[in-house]
């Protein structure tokens, strides 16, 4: 991988990890359109450390709220009823799924998950998800109403985005929006639930930069990783505004045109469904 290939997919990485179009598809379908290796789910993974390490800073003082009261929850129990000690055990919780998920089926993801036809269809089908969820969605419940079933409900939703297509949030806001929650109370927990699975994937995947010819070199993927976190950091203050008096038709509208357009490239054969990967 190039200094230029990593700048262009550190971008895209930077520009769709919290827009409900997933980050994984775009940089896939990225690199085979423009005839580059596919990155791979290392690179992927990786890279979305740089997008973490905005949700970090974006949300610090939420993220710190919920760490001191959950710890002292450990050790009071009558702060074990506190919204912000609950959240924390939420987020513990909703995380579980992906975790058994991600490790179960890590040599699929890595290989049959990454076919531009399956991509294609993803991207079309869960945008309609999400379509429906929005229409149907009570627009309702607060953040602090969240319940141990619901916040497994999200973890099941995320667990879903290990297929390149789906999207993390676009998977746990549509469970959100199901669930009555409101369109930034979904989008909020959605980047809170993301941090466990995504540093303990990036760090594991980090064992994998630069080890051989086929794996992406230390230098372009610390770039990647830079560029995410400055774009990724802009794009959650975007997008917890728009979403507070918008509705997600325009990214649906986005998602089945791409997926139409993947599927329709595919059939032409203009694409190969496993074009950039390594066999």
């Amino acid at each position: 991988m190039g200094w230029f290939q990593a700048a262009v997919l550190g971008l895209v990485q930077g520009l769709t990890e919290f827009l409900p179009i997933s980050s994984s598809a775009h940089l896939r379908l990225v690199s085979a359109g423009l005839g580059w290796q596919d990155p791979g789910a290392a690179f992927t993974a990786v890279s979305q450390l740089g997008t973490e390490a905005a949700v970090l800073i974006y949300f610090r003082s939420d993220i710190a709220s919920i760490v001191r009261a959950w710890t002292v929850s450990l050790y009071t129990p009558q702060r074990r009823r506190d919204p912000q000690a609950r959240l924390g055990w939420y987020v513990i919780a909703g995380t579980i799924p992906i975790a058994v998920l991600g490790l179960t089926f890590q040599d699929t993801i890595e290989t049959a998950f990454r076919d531009l036809r399956l991509i294609g269809t993803t991207l079309i089908v869960f945008g309609l998800v999400l379509a429906i969820a929005d229409r149907l969605a009570r627009n309702t419940k607060p953040l602090s109403e969240l319940t141990l079933p619901h916040a497994l409900g999200y973890g099941f939703a995320q667990a879903l985005a290990l297929i390149p297509g789906v999207s993390r949030s676009g998977g746990t806001i549509s469970a959100g929006l199901a669930l009555g929650y409101r369109r930034e109370a979904a989008a909020r927990y959605s980047f809170l639930l993301a941090i466990p699975a995504v540093l303990a994937s990036g760090l594991l995947e980090l064992t994998k930069i630069g080890d051989g010819e086929a794996s992406p070199a230390w230098g372009p993927t610390i770039l990647a990783t830079v560029i995410a976190f400055v774009v990724g950091y802009a794009v959650i203050a975007w997008f917890l505004r728009y979403i507070s008096t918008h509705s997600f038709v325009p990214f649906v509208i986005y998602r089945v045109a791409l997926g139409a357009l993947v599927i329709g490239l595919v059939s032409f054969d203009v694409l190969a469904p496993d074009a950039g990967m390594i066999n």
